[in-house]
């Protein structure tokens, strides 16, 4: 699965570079205009604007994702730790067998569709 990743990367690099070099004639920015008609501004190529203009755009979902995963790690381990504690304080005693009753008549188990039938009781080993 690394080296899955890591040959991604690469080719997107690899398109990240070539659109660069690509688009490497420079347009001015303008910040702000000035008192004399002038902007306040710089001149940069278009690739390296195109790819910051993409990296302002990603980060904001980038963040959201990092959070959101921190903050389901964070339940999980507050959930895991409520899981050890309760086990830890109340151990559960499971028995060796089911406990036998002694009785003389068998149960009676009612029947939705009609009268009472008789159960045979279970049979457990001595």
């Amino acid at each position: 699965m690394q080296a899955i990743r890591t040959i991604l990367w690469v080719l997107i690099t690899i398109v990240a570079v070539g659109f660069v070099a690509i688009n490497w004639t420079h347009v001015p920015i303008n910040f702000w205009p000035l008192a004399d008609g002038k902007y306040l501004g710089i001149t940069w190529p278009v690739g390296l604007i195109a790819l910051m203009g993409f990296l302002l755009g990603l980060l904001p979902m980038w963040l959201l994702h990092k959070t959101a995963a921190w903050r389901l790690r964070r339940r999980i381990g507050t959930l895991e730790n409520s899981v050890r504690a309760a086990s830890a304080t109340a151990p559960v005693a499971v028995p060796d067998r089911a406990p036998v009753i002694a009785s003389t008549s068998a149960p009676v188990a009612a029947d939705p569709a009609g009268p009472a039938t008789r159960v045979d009781p279970p049979i457990y080993p001595q």
